[in-house]
């Protein structure tokens, strides 16, 4: 299985060294390596590894934990595939089918955060507009502002993550991402879904005037 472990650690040489040891030892093969933040002597790093499931994902938690002056804020399935520029894939979909860029957003999204579920709503009304799979069909959006980019967590703990959509079905669209398990969204990942808004409205604009 792939999982995906959030890593709060000392910002010190060497550090990361034992963290990698520690995944080591416990047959965990390192994918990828995700710097979120450096503050103050400290770092928080996002780890994608290959498990055999040997230990339970808490288990694994429990034992890099061990490191001194570590912590492992959050342990999680995902399908994130490292090294497969799925970014890039998603644009590259987008520009070749425009008409279709929404429903091509929405369902793929998940998979670059290590999600649930993402849905399109109306900013006006929360109506949903399309939903990838496992995506529920009615959520309430009340404790929820869709007016800019944002990220909350919501009761039962949701994760969410809430960003403007380009002119695609419709104006006053906003983007949903929610996963159950996992920590809160980290500004990263909020930069990140903008960013890549961005890059998508200029594709189908591009695609609109062709």
């Amino acid at each position: 299985m792939l999982l995906r472990l959030r890593v709060s650690l000392p910002d010190r040489p060497g550090v990361l060294g034992q963290v990698a040891r520690a995944f080591g030892v416990m047959g965990a093969d390192i994918l990828q390596v995700t710097v979120l933040e450096r503050d103050s002597g400290r770092a928080v790093d996002d780890f994608t590894v290959s498990w055999s499931g040997v230990l339970s994902a808490e288990e694994l938690r429990e034992r890099v934990s061990v490191v001194p002056g570590t912590k492992v804020e959050a342990a999680w399935r995902t399908r994130e595939v490292p090294g497969a520029n799925p970014d890039y894939d998603l644009l590259g979909h987008v520009a070749a089918d425009p008409g279709r860029a929404l429903p091509t957003l929405v369902d793929a999204v998940p998979d670059l955060v290590s999600a649930d579920w993402a849905v399109a709503v109306s900013a006006v009304d929360g109506a949903l507009v399309h939903g990838s799979w496992q995506a529920p069909e009615t959520v309430s959006w009340s404790d929820l502002v869709l007016i800019r980019p944002s990220s909350v967590t919501l009761d039962g703990p949701v994760h969410v993550l809430s960003v403007p959509l380009p002119p695609m079905a419709g104006d006053g669209l906003h983007l949903v991402v929610a996963r159950s398990q996992g920590p809160a969204f980290h500004r990263v990942e909020l930069d990140r879904m903008v960013r890549l808004m961005e890059l998508v409205e200029v594709l189908v604009r591009s695609g609109v005037k062709a």
